[in-house]
């Protein structure tokens, strides 16, 4: 990947400033900060009994339409055993308390997009060990938002340009923050945090790379699943389940995404849960997404009052 200048800062919870704006993303950069990194091991806990996210998870998969792609208290059992097994260092952890308290569309988001990358893995990983690691990578995909400020993460109308900026800052940011919580920059966690909003075509950011990274991919997948179907500060009403659907498949035939994992999913959305092979896509498009969403809509920056942290 080519190096990157920051738009924006990268600072730690406890507003530990680790890259301010300016600096470039290079290899020379990130060891230098890795190696920074005095602090002791740390803890690790089991994602499944800390807090409350246990309790949440199962509240968040019993609603529409999560509770049809995980009909049954058989899958949803098998789902929690291979889950349990999810250990995380304590930032990672301590980065969803933050959501869940500051902003719960990103707290409900990163444990939705956890489960649904669980199944997905599920189908196209064979190997116990990859299956586990790329599981264990969805709760972390998203750290980088703590980096952004509250105000522009809860706006309800349009962004201007440099709260664009920011927002798109978190890809980068998680990948800084995990690479250093991990002193390690070609970690796993790291790279779905830098690399999960790529494309196949090399539309994405942060760098415009073609994505051909299975892991990645199914967690790229299961984000924009869940941000379409997801109650959103930027649009009052969610796609309906068809419209998201819909969406993901002109995505694949537009070389986006990966057409075998859109198939998946949708062979998970349907009651009689076909293998993803058998799955057929629609090209009949009959819903239409919602009537009002200011999702990449930019506004003229001298109308905006916000202010960046």
């Amino acid at each position: 990947m080519a190096d990157l200048e920051l738009l924006c800062p990268v600072y730690t919870l406890d507003n530990k400033l680790l890259l301010p704006v300016g600096s470039v993303l290079s290899e020379e950069t990130l060891n230098i900060l890795v190696s920074s990194n005095s602090d002791p091991d740390y803890q690790k806990c089991s994602l499944l009994q800390y807090g409350s996210i246990r309790k949440d998870m199962l509240h968040f998969l019993s609603q529409i339409p999560y509770n049809v792609i995980f009909a049954g208290e058989k899958e949803i059992s098998a789902i929690l055993k291979v889950t349990e097994k999810i250990n995380l260092i304590l930032p990672v952890l301590q980065s969803l308390d933050y959501f869940r308290q500051h902003d719960f569309y990103t707290y409900r988001h990163i444990l939705m997009v956890f489960a649904l990358s669980t199944l997905l893995y599920m189908d196209f990983l064979s190997n116990h060990e990859d299956r586990l690691k790329g599981i264990a990578s969805g709760p972390t995909h998203d750290i980088g938002k703590i980096c952004t400020p509250l105000n522009i993460l809860r706006k309800t109308k349009p962004v201007t340009q440099a709260e664009l900026n920011n927002l798109k800052h978190h890809s980068i940011a998680g990948y800084v923050l995990l690479s250093y919580y991990l002193r390690d920059t070609g970690h796993l966690f790291a790279r779905v945090a830098r690399d999960h909003h790529e494309k196949k075509d090399g539309s994405g950011y942060p760098a415009g790379i073609r994505l051909e990274d299975l892991i990645v991919e199914i967690i790229a997948v299961s984000d924009v699943y869940d941000a379409l179907i997801s109650p959103r500060p930027y649009r009052p009403v969610s796609y309906e389940n068809r419209a998201a659907c819909e969406e993901l498949t002109a995505m694949a035939e537009k070389g986006k995404i990966k057409v075998e994992f859109v198939q998946a999913l949708i062979a998970h959305d349907r009651k009689s849960k076909p293998h993803y092979r058998e799955c057929v896509l629609s090209k009949e498009k009959r819903s239409s997404p919602p009537p009002v969403n200011f999702h990449g809509v930019i506004e003229e920056e001298e109308n905006s009052s916000s202010s960046l942290k």
